[in-house]
């Protein structure tokens, strides 16, 4: 026997005022990086600096990377009502996030080439006025952290709040990561990484400028490499994980399966089959089966096990009855 619990999120799930405003910080902070990589670039190569430069380049894969959050925003809004996406559009967002931590791989890659050259072949560097534009760097970075943070925070109290009636004491909001939003946590990561190689670039400039250590800005160059490969191997590990359904490890499959066969142990009843993957950020798909002695075992029965999980939108029930 099958049946299916089809919700109306399936086909009512769509973008409200959290999700636009967080596409609309997105937006607003690859336009703001886009100009300040024409500065650094422009400055770093007029002013010799390799540190100052090598932010530079390594924000202008970061204003492309915002643009495709963006983007990801903008495609998931045009196609959220579209049937032909069984659960939506949310992973689109995710592929977003997933696209933007591969470029960041990219961008650690060039600064390490970029900061053994320079390492090989030091040349003089301007230092007041290469401080002075990665202190503006510094400055405008933060404009855009807040900006995103506070799309973050407006976006997980917002969708807190409109689950709070369901949680019945569970604590799911926190246990379960309801309104992770990866595409937007991408975009703060680029932007949180652009922080750090411009506080690395100044403290290089400073030190070079009244040290004379000439050599501590490429090498200023090669730890914000690591800082920034270390970032997105997490982000893409985060986003590979939805991507590839990677759920089985998601403490909701364990309870799923304890709660039926508990609930259900009078009537012999155990989960033979269970299968858990995310269709939404704050949303689960699972398809199970229950092999049972009880001759009038229904799916809504079993469905009822795991009810007070309201993650679970959308259930798949077989039930085999064993033949004594």
């Amino acid at each position: 026997m099958h049946t299916h619990d089809l919700s109306a999120w399936q086909h009512d799930h769509h973008f409200g005022a959290d999700t636009s405003s967080a596409e609309r910080s997105t937006r607003l902070v690859m336009w703001i990086t886009f100009a300040m990589m024409v500065v650094e670039i422009g400055a770093g190569w007029w002013f010799n600096s390799m540190a100052l430069l090598a932010d530079g380049w390594h924000m202008s894969s970061h204003a492309l990377a915002i643009g495709l959050s963006a983007f990801a925003y903008a495609a998931a809004r045009r196609y959220a009502r579209d049937p032909r996406f069984a659960f939506g559009t949310w992973k689109i967002e995710v592929l977003g996030g997933f696209a933007s931590a591969l470029a960041l791989l990219g961008v650690a890659a060039l600064m390490v080439v970029g900061s053994l050259e320079r390492l090989w072949s030091p040349s003089a560097i301007h230092y007041p006025e290469a401080i002075a534009v990665a202190v503006l760097g510094l400055v405008v970075n933060l404009v855009c952290a807040r900006l995103l943070g506070g799309a973050h925070h407006h976006h997980g109290h917002d969708h807190g709040h409109a689950h709070d009636h369901h949680h019945h004491g569970h604590g799911h909001q926190d246990h379960h990561g309801h309104g992770h939003d990866l595409n937007l946590r991408s975009a703060y990561l680029h932007v949180v990484a652009d922080a750090a190689t411009s506080v690395l670039a100044i403290a290089a400039l400073l030190g070079g400028w009244f040290y004379g250590w000439a050599w501590l800005d490429p090498a200023m160059g090669i730890v914000g490499a690591v800082l920034v490969a270390a970032w997105a191997k997490g982000l893409l590990k985060e986003t590979g994980k939805v991507l590839l359904d990677r759920e089985m490890d998601h403490p909701v499959t364990a309870e799923i399966k304890e709660g039926v066969e508990t609930l259900l142990a009078d009537s012999e009843t155990r989960v033979a089959d269970l299968h858990v993957w995310r269709v939404g950020r704050d949303a689960y798909a699972c398809a199970l089966t229950v092999v049972t002695h009880s001759p009038t075992l229904t799916a809504d029965q079993v469905r009822a096990c795991f009810s007070m999980h309201e993650e679970i939108r959308h259930s798949t029930v077989e039930i085999q009855r064993c033949v004594d």
